[in-house]
Parts: structure tokens; C-alpha cells; sequence
């Protein structure tokens, strides 16, 4: 008996007997692990799999190759993607992130610093970090490994690619290390078990390390400042100042940070002054601006004495009336720490000094304070009297700024 029209079945419909055109459509969707796959399911995949303008979209996620690029290798993009992925495969997740900040920031450093170009180090073959993995009997994470096979750190030089530092007495320039000179640093004494450096200044012998094992606890790949426990019995012990929770993480917001101007660049060195851009006001014709940085360098946990800089920036509108030009009598500063506790100073100039500001001049000076808590804040005003009518004083007001230690955690050695 025949069966009823509603009960037949409709001719399953291979993927393998579509057209090529909307087969090749579904394979451009298709990831590379999966277009690989495809390869071995039967001839007609195999033979549409390889058609070169699928490869083109991966070359240019996961490897940033570009047309002129290919044009040169002479390659197809198939070709290229293979090559490439035979040398670097295992930083797939990594490379072109990595890449990525490393360009951006080598077009920055041109226009902005460009001595700090010659500075910077080719990149490390793969058996150079297996060679330093057997070296320090650890092993380094993927992303760490993927950056120095794009480049291999920097030279020990000044200024350092990681950012400088100055006060009157005090200066830090970190420079980004090279494989080698951070494998000679590996520690293993007890504090610093199993970290790594990746940064180091000359002048103060700071470094930012990276924690290799979840050890004296640290999570693993961690990276901080040391702080020396003053008041442990055991000198070795040590606070760290958190500043990234993976190498990428901290390598691409530091390079996201420089390349969009959020770190200003002063003679032709990058300085880590974090700006709020809310922290502005204008009184008058004058413009007070505010940037701050904490120095892990100079503070310490126990006993709590937590040291920042602030970097102030005075401008006269290049609009106002020359009759406008004044002269800096006077500071008052209203400073507040996270208790509430409030202290008070008041004294003539800034930093023994009594800038005259005019249309379109900018005064910047830097200075310091410390708190006994982790943040606090500050705010206030200058007293300037007129050049061309000297009884006539005003104030211009300081706008609140504040600062924040980053987070850290208390050594359990």
C-alpha cells in the first residue's frame, strides 16, 4: 500500500551537491580549524577549500598581512597562511593583538620620540625562549613568548619604552627588557619566587616582575612592583603593587594608553601621568588642568605612606586681552585623605617660583604629596594679581583631583 502524500520524505540535500558559489559563500564563514577540516571530507571540499580568497580573511585576522605585504612574499594567501602559521601557530589567540600594539606604537614612538626607535630590539627565534625556558626550569606564558617573537624588548637605555618619571630629587626611566637580560634577573629567593622581570630602571634599580607559578600568594602570571615589608622581621618579605593580570593585558593598555595621548610626551620621553579629562576648570581667561602618578618606588604599605605626583598645567586663553597678563602671588590647597581628615596649606608661589602668564602661555610645574590612606584628594586655588592694575588680586580655582593607589596584596612569606 502506498503511503499517504503527507508521509514522504523529501531527498536529503548533501552540502557537497550545492552550487559552487553558495558552497563557497558557507566556507567563507567557516574558521580556519574548520576549513582545514573540510580538506579531508572528500575531493570536491578539498579542491573548494583551497580556493585562495577563503585564506585571505584569516591572513588578515590572525597574522595583519596585508596586500602590499602579499604582493611581496609573491605567495598566495593559502600559502601564506600555512607559512605563517608553521612558525607562529601557537600564538594564534595572541599575534595579532600583540602585533597590532607593537605597530601602533612604533608609528607613535616615529612621530613622537623617534630616539627611542633605535632603541628597540629585533625579534628572538623560538628556540632562543625554549633555550631561556630550560635556562630558568619554568616555563613562559604564550603571550609573553608571542611579544619578543615581534620584538625583543629594548636596549638598557634612557629614556626607557615603559614610561618615565621626574621629580627635583627623583627620577625613573623603566626600560622594557630584553629575553636575555630578564632571564638573567629570574629570582628564586624567597619574596620573589619563580618571578620574572620585564621592566628595569637604571636609576633606581625598580622593576615590574611577572609571577611564573602561583607561589608566596601570587597568581600565576601576575605582574607587580615590589614593596619591601619595612616592619617585617624578614627583610625578604615583600607587598606587591598589582599593575596586570597577564603579559597581554598589561602590555596592550599600557600601548593603548601612550598611543591615544593619554600619557603626555615630554622632552621625547613618555611620562605616566594619568589625566582625568573631567579634571579641569577655567576662571576667567585661565585654564588649571591636573595630571597624577602614583610611585610605587617611593611608598610603602606598613608602615602606610602612599607617595603621588601631580603634574599642574596653567593656561591663559590665546583670546585674551593683553591687558589680561598676571602674575602668580600665591597657592592654597585644601588636601582630604579617604578618613576625611583635612589639612590645610597656604603659602606664596609654586615651587618657589612666580609665573607671569599672558594670552596663549602655559605654565606647567610638578610637585608631590603623600597620604597615610590609600587615596585622598586635593583641591584649591592660585591668588594672581594683574600686571596692568596691581591692586587687583583674584583667585583661580584648582579643580579636586584624586589619588588612587592601585590595588596590592600583603606577602604571605
Amino acid at each position: 500500500m502506498a503511503a499517504p502524500p503527507d508521509m514522504e520524505l523529501s531527498p536529503t540535500l548533501s552540502l557537497e551537491l550545492l552550487p559552487t558559489d553558495p558552497l563557497l559563500l558557507i566556507l567563507s564563514f567557516l574558521d580556519y580549524r574548520d576549513l582545514v577540516s573540510c580538506c579531508y571530507l572528500n575531493r570536491r571540499l578539498n579542491q573548494l577549500s583551497s580556493h585562495d580568497p577563503l585564506w585571505k580573511r584569516h591572513c588578515k585576522k590572525y597574522w595583519l598581512i596585508s596586500e602590499e605585504e602579499k604582493s611581496q612574499r609573491n605567495q598566495s594567501w593559502r600559502a601564506i597562511f600555512i607559512s605563517t602559521y608553521s612558525d607562529l601557530g601557537r600564538y594564534i589567540h595572541y599575534y595579532a593583538t600583540l602585533k597590532k600594539a607593537w605597530d601602533d606604537l612604533e608609528q607613535y614612538l616615529g612621530q613622537w620620540c623617534p630616539r627611542m626607535i633605535s632603541s628597540l630590539k629585533e625579534s628572538v627565534r623560538e628556540e632562543d625562549l625554549d633555550a631561556v625556558e630550560a635556562q630558568i626550569r619554568c616555563k613562559l606564558p604564550d603571550d609573553y613568548r608571542c611579544s619578543f617573537r615581534i620584538h625583543n624588548g629594548q636596549k638598557l637605555v634612557v629614556p626607557g619604552l615603559m614610561g618615565s618619571m621626574a621629580l627635583s630629587n627623583h627620577y625613573r626611566s623603566e626600560d622594557l627588557l630584553d629575553i636575555d637580560t630578564a632571564a638573567g634577573g629570574f629570582q628564586q629567593r624567597l619574596g620573589l619566587k619563580q618571578c620574572l622581570p620585564l621592566t628595569f630602571c637604571i636609576h633606581t634599580g625598580l622593576s615590574q616582575y611577572m609571577a611564573l607559578e602561583s607561589v608566596e600568594g601570587r597568581n600565576k602570571y601576575e605582574i607587580f612592583y615590589q614593596c619591601p615589608e619595612q616592619m617585617a622581621r624578614n627583610p625578604s618579605t615583600i607587598v606587591m603593587f598589582i599593575t596586570g593580570t597577564s603579559y597581554l593585558e598589561w602590555f596592550t593598555s599600557y600601548v593603548n594608553k601612550v598611543v591615544t595621548g593619554g600619557y603626555p610626551i615630554i622632552r621625547d620621553q613618555i611620562f605616566r601621568y594619568v589625566h582625568d579629562k573631567d579634571c579641569v576648570a577655567t576662571t576667567e581667561d585661565i585654564t588649571v588642568s591636573v595630571s597624577t602618578s602614583f610611585l610605587p618606588e617611593l611608598s610603602s604599605v606598613h608602615p602606610p605612606h602612599y607617595f603621588f605626583t601631580y603634574r599642574i598645567r596653567i593656561e591663559m586663553s590665546k583670546d585674551a586681552l593683553p591687558e589680561n597678563a598676571c602674575q602668580l602671588e600665591s597657592r592654597y590647597w585644601r588636601i582630604t585623605n579617604a578618613k576625611g581628615d583635612v589639612e590645610e596649606v597656604q603659602g606664596p608661589g609654586v615651587v618657589g617660583e612666580f609665573p607671569v602668564i599672558s594670552p596663549g602661555k602655559v605654565y606647567e610645574y610638578t610637585s608631590c604629596t603623600t597620604f597615610t590612606t590609600t587615596s585622598g584628594y586635593m583641591e584649591g586655588y592660585y591668588t594672581f594679581h594683574c600686571l596692568y592694575n596691581k591692586d587687583r588680586f583674584f583667585n583661580v580655582t584648582i579643580p579636586r583631583f584624586h589619588m588612587v593607589c592601585p590595588a596590592f596584596k600583603v606577602s604571605t612569606a
